[in-house]
C-alpha cells in the first residue's frame, strides 16, 4: 500500500470515527426525527389506502352495473326469441358476451384491489404497532437520559464538594500552624526579653536563695532559734 493510500485510508477512517460521534450525540434527536419520518410515511400510506379502497368501492359499483345490465339484456334477449327475432336476439346476446367479459376484467381488478387493500392494512397495522413502541422506547430513552445526567451532576457536586472539604480542611490546617509559629515566635520574643532584663537577674538570684526574700527568710529563722534558747 502507497504512502498516500495509507494516508486517504487514515483521514476516511478519521472522519468514520467523528462521523460517529456525532451521531452518538445526537441519537436520541436522531431517533425521534426517524419516529417523525415513520409517522408520516405511515400517514402517506394510510392516504393510499383510501385511494385504493375508493377505486375497490368504485369497482365493486361498475360490476354491480354490469349484472344489472346482464340482467336486463338477458330479458331483452328472451322477448326477442318470444317474438322469434332470432337476429336481434343473437345481437342482444353478444351484448351480454361483451358485458360479461367487462365484467370478468373488472373482477380480476376488484380482485387485485381486495388484494392490496388486505396487505396495505396489515402493514398499516404492523408499522404503528412498531411506531407505538419505537415511541414507548424513546421515552424509556429519554428518561434514563435524564436520571444519568441527573446522577452525574449529583456526583460531580460532590465530588466537588469534597474537594472543596479537603481544601477548607488543608487551610484550617495551615492556619493553625501560623499561630503555632506565630506563638512560638512570641514565647521566644519574651524568654529573649526576660534573659535581658532584672527580672531574670533576680529569679535566678531567688534560685540560689540569694536576696532580699532570702535574707528576709534567714532573720526570721535566726528569730526562732534564739527564741527557742531562751
Amino acid at each position: 500500500m502507497s504512502i498516500l493510500k495509507k494516508l486517504f485510508t487514515a483521514v476516511k477512517g478519521g472522519v468514520n470515527e467523528v462521523g460517529e460521534g456525532i451521531v452518538d450525540a445526537n441519537a436520541i434527536r436522531i431517533f425521534e426525527q426517524e419516529i417523525r419520518d415513520a409517522q408520516a410515511a405511515l400517514n402517506d400510506a394510510k392516504r393510499s389506502l383510501t385511494e385504493v379502497m375508493a377505486k375497490e368501492i368504485q369497482t365493486t359499483r361498475a360490476i354491480k352495473s354490469l349484472d344489472e345490465d346482464i340482467v336486463q339484456h338477458e330479458t331483452y334477449a328472451a322477448q326477442a326469441l318470444d317474438k322469434d327475432e332470432e337476429t336481434l336476439a343473437l345481437e342482444i346476446a353478444s351484448k351480454i358476451a361483451e358485458f360479461e367479459q367487462e365484467k370478468a376484467e373488472q373482477q380480476q381488478v376488484l380482485n387485485t384491489f381486495a388484494t392490496n387493500v388486505s396487505k396495505l392494512k396489515e402493514q398499516i397495522k404492523q408499522a404503528e404497532k412498531t411506531i407505538v413502541e419505537n415511541q414507548r422506547q424513546l421515552s424509556m430513552v429519554k428518561t434514563t437520559e435524564s436520571v444519568q445526567k441527573a446522577t452525574m451532576a449529583v456526583n460531580d457536586t460532590m465530588a466537588s464538594g469534597d474537594s472543596a472539604m479537603t481544601s477548607a480542611k488543608q487551610s484550617l490546617e495551615r492556619i493553625k500552624q501560623r499561630q503555632m509559629d506565630r506563638q512560638d515566635q512570641l514565647d521566644a520574643a519574651q524568654q529573649l526579653a526576660d534573659e535581658n532584663s532584672d527580672k531574670s537577674l533576680n529569679d535566678k538570684m531567688r534560685a540560689a536563695g540569694i536576696g532580699e526574700e532570702a535574707t528576709k527568710g534567714a532573720d526570721v529563722l535566726a528569730r526562732i532559734r534564739a527564741k527557742q534558747n531562751k
